[in-house]
């Protein structure tokens, strides 16, 4: 977009990514399906080749499809630069792994998405890669696992499934104090409610079959930050060939056109249900941010624009009465995905930390009768009513 004047999010969210990789004037971005791209003779090859000349070589390494995406992103997130990834644990791992060597230390929090934590306390030991995973609301032990030194601190806000909000600028400072990189996955957030960026984190990731692509269709990742990180993890992604594909990368694309709109009706439907829950007596607890109630509301005040389109609530009854409860909802797939159009509810045991033992996830502080409620685009009043009826 022109440096002229700054575009709004919404506006971003339709035209970012969209001026360029156009075919005879179409107006939507063409899906390219070429795995290479040929040239009429070796000098102007070796020139894209080598990244004197703008161009593709290889769709492995770069597509027009996957690059208008990781343009509509990167600006969405203010980011000098973005690459992309066939999946949202893609990209977590190809950056945990580019970032990190042997004898390496990262801090991360203990609750995070149930795939990170799996590479946490599964993957990144087997490497001699230190892993110190802190309680996530305490703040000052956080602090002082960073300053006992890291390579990495890895932050997730809000997080999976337990919606805890984490002050990205007072962790970030800590961590540049060691010279560490600070890591934020902001997929429950969206660029629409946050840009941690703009908080002092160095990349921030998406898992963008979510939010960003909206429509539970796509398989996706994305990495944005610095020039000069991305371009290692660029680097790493390329060779070890975890690339988004051009059909889903225009599938996110058109998604993304109404992800100010989504979020929008998510963020005001959540907050009217999480305040509804609460007043039910068959529901024992309600994890939301927005919630002046929440332990961190003021920290998610300040560093978010809306509070996203998902919380969590505890039942009275624990997992039998999670079992009764979500075969009753009308208006929700039972499914181990988020951020769509329609809403999809469930427990971490079957959604987000389905890759994790029940001891596991107890030490996570996750409950197995807690219920992950992905809110759709629906007119709130039904879905209300339909959790009213579900729980009568």
């Amino acid at each position: 977009m022109s440096n002229q004047h700054q575009a709004h999010p919404g506006t971003l969210s339709v035209w970012a990514g969209e001026e360029k990789n156009m075919w005879q004037g179409s107006t939507q971005v063409p899906v390219v399906h070429s795995v290479a791209f040929g040239y009429p003779d070796v000098d102007g090859w070796l020139d894209v080749a080598l990244g004197r000349e703008p161009g593709h070589i290889y769709s492995r390494n770069t597509n027009p499809t996957v690059q208008a995406f990781e343009e509509k992103v990167r600006q969405l997130e203010g980011a000098e630069g973005a690459t992309s990834f066939a999946t949202g644990m893609a990209a977590i791992s190809n950056t945990l792994f580019t970032l990190l060597s042997p004898g390496d230390r990262v801090v991360s929090v203990k609750d995070t998405y149930g795939g990170t934590s799996k590479i946490f306390l599964e993957f990144l030991p087997r490497f001699q890669i230190k892993v110190d995973l802190c309680d996530t609301t305490d703040h000052a032990a956080i602090e002082a696992a960073i300053a006992q030194g890291c390579r990495v601190l890895y932050l997730e806000s809000p997080t999976n499934p337990t919606l805890k909000v984490m002050d990205m600028a007072r962790l970030a400072q800590a961590a540049h104090q060691v010279g560490a990189v600070v890591v934020a996955d902001n997929t429950f957030a969206t660029p629409i409610n946050q840009n941690p960026l703009a908080l002092g984190v160095d990349l921030v990731l998406h898992s963008a079959t979510k939010f960003l692509g909206g429509h539970a269709d796509a398989l996706g990742g994305v990495v944005c930050g610095a020039a000069s990180l991305v371009e290692r993890i660029y680097h790493f992604r390329e060779i070890n060939g975890a690339t988004l594909e051009p059909m889903a990368a225009y599938l996110l694309l058109r998604g993304m056109k109404t992800l100010h709109l989504r979020i929008r009706q998510q963020n005001e439907s959540a907050l009217q249900i999480a305040r509804f829950l609460v007043q039910q007596p068959q529901v024992s607890q309600v994890f939301y941010p927005g919630l002046e109630s929440h332990e961190h509301h003021d920290v998610a005040r300040r560093q978010m624009r809306g509070f996203g389109g998902v919380l969590s609530f505890m039942l009275k009854g624990g997992f039998d009465a999670v079992r009764a409860f979500l075969p009753r909802l009308r208006y929700a797939h039972l499914a181990a995905n988020l951020g769509a159009v329609e809403t999809i509810a469930g427990p971490p045991a079957t959604t987000s930390h389905v890759e994790c033992t029940p001891e596991e996830r107890e030490a996570m502080g996750i409950p197995e009768g807690l219920i992950r409620y992905s809110v759709g685009i629906e007119e709130t009043a039904d879905l209300i009513a339909d959790l009213r009826q579900a729980l009568e």
